[in-house]
């Protein structure tokens, strides 16, 4: 499956860390890249870039200048939309219908998402009806998605790996 971040309203000065750790989420839990909409901020795609390059895998990241363009532009590609909301379809209810899909585009906001994005999403899905936040809403519906294969992913050109343990902290480096 293939799965694309779409972060609308990013603003550096408030966002920076919450942004990152979207891409870090992201990237953990399976999903290819993250496109970011807002204020460019170079310092946080090299953030990014450097986790990827330090843990592995093809993870990626770049800025856009229209949420809309990539909206429309994933859809004529065949893939499908999905925004994240406390104002959507209970995910439960959607997740059947969700799991059979190819290529999705999970869309999180920071500001105000404009209303727009509600009707040019194929699915407006709640992780739940309280305000929460979109790194923890990201979490769990990567997890819920891709069946908790977090635990199992393996990350192509790790520099670095955890080796799990009961206690304490284990790191491995591999180049």
């Amino acid at each position: 499956m293939k799965i694309a971040i779409l972060r609308i309203g990013h603003r550096p000065y408030r966002d920076k860390r919450i942004t990152t750790h979207c891409g870090l989420v992201g990237r953990a839990f399976g999903a290819d890249c993250i496109i970011i909409y807002g204020e460019k901020d170079e310092n946080l795609i090299n953030s990014i870039v450097d986790v990827t390059k330090n843990w592995g895998g093809n993870f990626s990241a770049r800025f856009t200048d229209s949420w809309k363009s990539e909206i429309k532009k994933w859809k004529n590609e065949g893939g499908t939309v999905i925004h994240l909301t406390m104002y959507g379809m209970p995910l439960p209810g959607v997740m059947d219908k969700i799991h059979q899909l190819e290529k999705i585009m999970v869309i999180i906001g920071s500001e105000k998402v404009p209303g727009e994005v509600y009707r040019l999403a194929d699915y407006n899905v709640a992780i739940g009806n309280q305000p929460h936040s979109e790194v923890a809403a990201l979490a769990v519906f990567l997890d819920k998605l891709n069946n908790e294969v977090e635990f199992k992913l393996y990350f192509e050109n790790a520099k670095i790996r955890v080796i799990p343990q009961e206690r304490g902290k284990r790191v491995e480096r591999l180049n």
